[in-house]
């Protein structure tokens, strides 16, 4: 009886704090979903907070993609991170499967280097690469923001993958080479339909951490015909004024495509993290 009520105890508990976790995840969410359909007097009113709106309404939205050309913003980041991620991934697949398969000298170093990197601010590259992008004249293009994104995410991914390939068991490899299959033939018919999800979950990896990125974004590019989604709503906060309300709406229009993506892929993303683990 002592151990069914410690039990039960315990799993209250445990409940208690993943409600807790939940509200401070869910509250930043609604907080922005419903003051974006506020209407501007509801929103800058100090005297009383509300929790519903007592009138929806689309003028936010219709401000964004009226005035702002949110659209083109869209477009910029859809652009530069579906980019960065497919580069990014097919790098990682050939780069994870040297670094777990071939044995060379300098592969520890290389390693660890990889390693050090996600150690130093992004900051602090900044600068050097801004001169190196501008005597190369890719400032305010879409290039200098690719490649600065190829070069922050690549050595994590990098090492991720690598460690997708040495769960699985180089038996399957050898077995393929038995019936004849080359290298190349080896990884794309049989290593990479059981990579899967972890090509999936390296994908959206790289996805994500081009589409929030903000300051590369905001010293690369000095257009607003440019702007990724970041760069263009801190454009909406100014020295005297804040449009909350468009401001919001485009937060609620920057997360919509990260939520479709993991509400279709996080599947893939989760296997992806145990991906080839088998025993040889």
């Amino acid at each position: 009886m002592k151990y069914k009520y410690t039990k039960f105890l315990f799993g209250l508990g445990r409940a208690v704090l993943l409600v807790i976790f939940l509200l401070f995840v869910i509250l930043p969410i609604y907080w922005m979903i419903i003051t974006s359909i506020k209407t501007n007097g509801e929103i800058i009113n100090a005297q009383e907070i509300t929790y519903i709106p007592k009138v929806v309404t689309t003028e936010n939205y219709n401000q964004l993609f009226n005035l702002y050309d949110y659209k083109g913003m869209i477009a910029n980041s859809i652009i530069v991170s579906v980019a960065t991620g497919l580069c990014v991934t097919m790098l990682s697949i050939f780069g994870g499967y040297g670094l777990a398969r071939y044995r060379f000298k300098g592969k520890t170093a290389m390693l660890l280097f990889f390693l050090v990197t996600q150690m130093i601010p992004g900051i602090l590259v900044i600068i050097p690469l801004y001169v190196i992008f501008a005597k190369l004249g890719l400032i305010n293009t879409r290039l200098s923001l690719f490649f600065y994104y190829l070069i922050s995410n690549l050595p994590f991914c990098v090492i991720t993958m690598r460690s997708f390939f040495e769960r699985i068991p180089y038996t399957l490899e050898e077995a393929a080479y038995i019936d004849g299959c080359t290298k190349m033939s080896c990884l794309r018919r049989i290593i990479l339909p059981v990579m899967f999800p972890g090509i999936v979950a390296v994908f959206v990896f790289a996805f994500i951490g081009a589409w929030n990125e903000l300051i590369a974004g905001t010293i690369f590019i000095n257009t607003s015909n440019l702007w990724t989604i970041p760069v263009g709503l801190k454009s909406l906060i100014g020295k005297y004024d804040v449009k909350w309300g468009v401001l919001m709406a485009g937060g609620v229009g920057a997360l919509l495509p990260t939520a479709i993506m993991f509400a279709f892929m996080q599947k893939f993303v989760v296997e992806g993290l145990t991906a080839g683990a088998v025993k040889e």
